[in-house]
């Protein structure tokens, strides 16, 4: 079943540092290994990939503090709200599958942005997700709800 589409992708590329992470054209997922030339590829496989929805930007923007998407630190932008699914939900985006694994945890750092935006987002910063099935991922994407936790 369809129940999104992605706004965008980013990568924190081999190198670089801060946020907002930079936009990408596309991202190449790959299971055991994370999102190819990401920096943090190789790393922690269960936290591999970030997903976003939009209302965070849109909780962000109703307090008047104006964030450029990849601010929040996604590789993966959602137009609906993520964090009303649970640990285990798999979705399929182009040919690539990911799976929750847990909830990010909210960055002081993000107070650079807004001073209230930590707590204001703290129920929705980003899910953190394991790549199931490699595959590319661009925006526009369909995104597809395979299974929920």
């Amino acid at each position: 079943m369809i129940i999104g589409k992605v706004i965008g992708t980013f990568s924190a590329l081999k190198g670089q540092s801060g946020l907002p992470r930079p936009t990408v054209n596309s991202l190449t997922l790959v299971k055991d290994f994370g999102i190819e030339n990401d920096k943090f590829a190789g790393k922690d496989l269960d936290k591999t990939v970030m997903i976003v929805g939009f209302n965070s930007y849109a909780l962000a923007k109703e307090k008047k503090i104006n964030l450029e998407y990849g601010s929040l630190g996604e590789n993966i932008l959602f137009d609906f709200n993520p964090h009303k699914y649970k640990v285990g939900t798999e979705f399929k985006i182009g040919q690539s599958i990911i799976k929750i694994t847990e909830n990010c945890t909210i960055c002081n750092h993000l107070a650079v942005f807004g001073n209230e935006l930590p707590s204001l987002i703290k129920d929705c910063r980003g899910i953190y997700c394991t790549i199931v099935q490699s595959g590319i991922i661009k925006e526009n994407d369909s995104i597809e709800l395979l299974k929920k936790g």
